[in-house]
This record gives structure tokens, C-alpha cells and sequence, in this order.
């Protein structure tokens, strides 16, 4: 096995599956329990982080006439109620697998504040840990409280699960139908060229911390755990990799 404890993170878009219209979609949470779970079963200690972003996004602030300080802090709270749910739908499986529900943002009678050695030891007994409400403060992104989490905990390393992009491209495949995916990218090569694999940020931080960082399609079935496994889907990110594209 490649890696003995992860920290998996989601976007809030993960719990609609990519409906826009809705919040959240059963199969999606119901696809989030099955890939965190597999890799319980396999031995893996697991951390999660989920963005809030499918209730609010701390960006809309503009859009709302609101200050940014104010959207971040619904977005932290977003993250809360995505936890709870994960907790739940984890929780409320036929897997037997504990789980816990740690948050930055005080909040006692709905998860335990986050405190990094209790976290640890957690995942030394084998629960699924949920970490939310970011680092508790505004003005960061959850990519940011991710790294730094996944750091903190002594995960090997940081699985960015995305919907329907599969890596990390030279150029918005969206917009260019030429784009060449990365099989591994330099972290430098990422930061300097903003390839959007992650927040700046949390790319430096796991730069400077030697933290592996996968970006790969959440949708591919298996995803998380093959990648444990040794398997090269998506980007891996890293300072120490050269910059290479799938098709050379």
C-alpha cells in the first residue's frame, strides 16, 4: 500500500453530485460513504475535509452586499452541516465503522472541537475523522485547512477529489479542447503558472512540507482507494516531481 493515511478532500459540490440545482443528492452522499469506507476496510486511516460550498460560498459576497468576512463565516458554517450530514450517512451504514465529527468553529453540542491530538488518536483506534469549519477564521479557502489538517494529522498524503475533472490540465480543458492533462506536476510549476490544482496557499504549504497531493475525478469508482494502492490516476502534485503530460 502507497499510503497508510489519507486526508481526503471534497468539494461541496461533491454532496449534489454536480446538481446545481439542488444542495444535496442521495447518491452522491451515498457515493462519498462507499469510497471512504473502502478505504477504512483496507486499513487506511482516513480524514475527510468537505467545502460548503453547495449551501454558500464565502466568493458571493459581492453578489449578496455582504462583507467577505460574513460570507466566509456561512461558508464555515456550510461545512458544519455537510459534516453532520457525512457523520450521519457514515454513522448510520451496516460498516461498523466509527466516525467523528471534529469542528474548528466551537460549536459543542454538534461535534468536538478540533483538537489535533485527540484527532490522531481517533485514527489510531480507527475511525473516520470529519474535519469542518475550516481553520475557523475567514479570508481562507477550505484547500488551505486541508493541507494544514492533513499535516497536523501525519497523513501521507492529500487526495483533492474533483467533479468530472480528471487532474490537473496545461490549459482549461473546458475552453480548450487541445488541453494535455499532467501525469506529475512540479508544485512550483503549478504556482508559478496558477494551473488551479489548488488554492496557492495550500499548494505552498504542502510544498514546504513535502506533502504528496493527488487531483483526480471523485466520479471514477475505486478512485481513492487505487490511487492508495499505487496506481497513478489524475495529477500527483509534489515539489520533488518533474512536470510531465500524459501524452509527453
Amino acid at each position: 500500500m502507497r499510503y497508510q493515511r489519507v486526508l481526503v478532500k471534497l468539494s461541496g459540490a461533491a454532496m449534489r453530485g454536480g446538481d446545481k440545482t439542488t444542495t444535496f443528492q442521495r447518491h452522491a452522499i451515498d457515493h462519498i460513504v462507499d469510497e471512504l469506507l473502502k478505504l477504512r476496510r483496507a486499513g487506511i486511516d482516513v480524514v475527510t475535509v468537505v467545502g460548503g460550498g453547495n449551501i454558500f460560498r464565502g466568493n458571493l459576497h459581492e453578489e449578496w452586499g455582504i462583507e467577505k468576512a460574513e460570507a466566509d463565516n456561512m461558508g464555515m458554517l456550510g461545512t458544519v452541516i455537510n459534516g453532520v450530514l457525512l457523520r450521519a450517512a457514515i454513522g448510520g451504514s451496516d460498516a461498523g465503522v466509527d466516525v467523528r465529527l471534529m469542528s474548528a468553529v466551537p460549536i459543542p453540542s454538534v461535534a468536538e472541537p478540533y483538537i489535533r491530538l485527540r484527532a490522531i488518536r481517533h485514527l489510531e483506534k480507527g475511525r473516520i475523522v470529519i474535519l469542518a469549519g475550516g481553520i475557523g477564521q475567514p479570508y481562507v479557502t477550505t484547500d488551505y485547512p486541508a493541507v494544514q489538517r492533513a499535516i497536523e494529522t501525519r497523513c501521507d498524503a492529500v487526495l483533492a477529489a474533483k467533479h468530472g475533472i480528471d487532474g490537473v490540465f496545461d490549459a482549461d480543458p473546458k475552453l480548450h479542447s487541445d488541453a494535455r492533462r499532467y501525469h506529475t506536476l512540479a508544485s512550483d510549476d503549478a504556482i508559478r503558472q496558477n494551473l488551479k490544482a489548488m488554492d496557492q496557499s495550500a499548494l505552498l504549504l504542502a510544498r514546504d512540507h513535502d506533502l504528496s497531493v493527488h487531483v483526480f475525478n471523485f466520479d471514477l469508482a475505486d478512485a481513492p482507494i487505487r490511487i492508495c494502492r499505487g496506481e497513478d490516476l489524475g495529477t500527483l502534485v509534489r515539489r520533488d516531481v518533474n512536470s510531465v503530460n500524459y501524452d509527453g
